[in-house]
């Protein structure tokens, strides 16, 4: 029985890039013959005339086309995909023409051959167009992640990414309806310890405007940075923060103890702090990992 791949697209007011990207795909899935192949393409509450292309090539039976009434986000958009998809691994990608999703086949046959439950197509590659505004915030990003997961991860959040059907539907409840679906993803997967593999990818400039808002989405995602590795992890968020005040809360003591005779106030406070923390964090721990 030949393996089978389901690429879920999602759209959001894509009017410039559109039509080239469905003429790619359909160009793509023509020469996948050693595998089933389907195209999802997930209409996202497009208002700029996205949707009347789309609705006008629903009956194309190399695509099937679903609409949401209104923009509900990226990873709402990826759920509704994956929900209608029929095949055991799911490729994602986007539709501006920004990702080389003629490497797909390639990709697959890998995660195939490998038995990965995810391959990654990280933009690391000789040709990679990242808007000068959105570098220092996804370096942030990239840094707190490698911090929290003890792994080097290459690209946190790249869109151009195939994984284990199976694998996505355990951690489905927890991953966001926004941006942040493939950074909650990819550090879920790390945090388990599945089997995850990079390959460098160019990436193209992208056609249109981005909807990354560069502040408000890097706040966004450090915040579900420390809440995924709080889920999976606990300790790597309360460690470096109580032992700092517990072992600096000890020292004062001690020194206060030798030079003064005495212990004041604050010293035991930040001692306690410390400990209390660390208190809460083995607890969560031991929650955590109860299963």
């Amino acid at each position: 029985m030949k393996a089978g791949l389901t690429l879920v697209v999602p759209v959001y007011n894509e009017i410039g890039a559109i039509e080239n990207s469905i003429i790619h795909l359909k160009e793509i899935k023509k020469n996948c013959r050693d595998f089933n192949f389907e195209i999802i393409i997930v209409n996202d509450g497009s208002t700029d005339g996205t949707e009347n292309i789309l609705k006008g090539i629903s009956r194309d039976k190399d695509l099937k086309v679903v609409h949401h009434i209104k923009n509900r986000g990226y990873g709402a958009a990826l759920k509704t995909g994956i929900k209608a998809s029929q095949y055991p691994y799911i490729a994602i990608t986007d539709a501006d023409a920004t990702y080389p999703d003629e490497r797909i086949p390639e990709f697959f046959r890998d995660v195939i051959e490998n038995d990965l439950d995810m391959l990654v197509g990280a933009r690391t590659g000789e040709s990679v167009k990242i808007p000068l505004i959105r570098k220092p915030p996804k370096w942030v990003i990239n840094q707190l992640a490698n911090f929290m997961t003890g792994t080097k991860i290459p690209d946190l959040n790249s869109g151009l990414r195939i994984m284990k059907k199976e694998v996505v539907e355990r951690f489905i409840h927890f991953l966001p309806e926004g941006f942040s679906f493939t950074s909650t993803i990819t550090i879920s997967m790390l945090a388990k310890g599945y089997q995850v593999k990079y390959v460098p990818i160019n990436y193209h400039q992208r056609k249109g405007k981005s909807k990354i808002r560069p502040f408000y989405d890097t706040l966004n995602f450090v915040k579900l940075i420390i809440r995924t590795v709080m889920f999976f992890d606990p300790l790597k968020v309360f460690l470096p923060i109580s032992f700092p005040l517990l072992f600096g809360g000890m020292i004062m003591i001690l020194v206060q103890l030798i030079l003064y005779k005495n212990i004041d106030t604050i010293s035991v406070l930040i001692t306690l702090s410390g400990l209390n923390i660390l208190t809460v964090g083995m607890l969560a721990e031991m929650i955590a990992n109860k299963n």
